[in-house]
């Protein structure tokens, strides 16, 4: 496949599953040999991982929406710099639900071969979301007062 064919693809994951949490087409877009990357460390996922970790994110979210800006690709990589919003009414890191909106920032990196996605990683500013539903607070705000 192309670069444009890989953008393409991962445009389609991200706007027609994980933003209407329809993981039923989850195969046509993510290959049996999928692998998430954090911190480095490749973590063998699958299919029924990845399907997993869309239903969670939608059971703590289910109203997330994700924005795509922009998407740069050389060869077989993918590089989506995304804005997701949704609506805190989930348990998230051991959090209650709070009813807050909340916006995330965040860069994905994905590898397309043979028409799938076989690799992701990347990055999101979580730090964002836990500001806005009050599980931290900056130092120096008017919440100090």
């Amino acid at each position: 496949m192309t670069s444009d064919q890989n953008k393409l693809l991962v445009r389609r994951y991200l706007e027609e599953v994980v933003n209407t949490g329809n993981v039923d087409r989850m195969a046509e877009f993510i290959s049996e040999e999928y692998v998430e990357v954090y911190r480095g460390v490749r973590s063998p996922a699958g299919l029924d991982a990845a399907r997993e970790h869309v239903l969670g994110v939608r059971r703590t979210y289910p109203d997330l929406h994700l924005t795509i800006h922009r998407q740069v690709a050389e060869g077989e990589w993918v590089v989506t710099q995304v804005t997701a919003k949704g609506t805190h009414l989930g348990s998230w890191l051991g959090m209650r639900p709070t009813g807050k909106a909340v916006e995330i920032t965040a860069v994905n990196v994905d590898r397309v071969v043979g028409g799938r996605i076989v690799e992701h990683g990347g990055a999101a500013n979580s730090l964002e979301a836990l500001l806005e539903i009050g599980a931290v607070r900056g130092v120096g705000t008017e919440q100090d007062a």
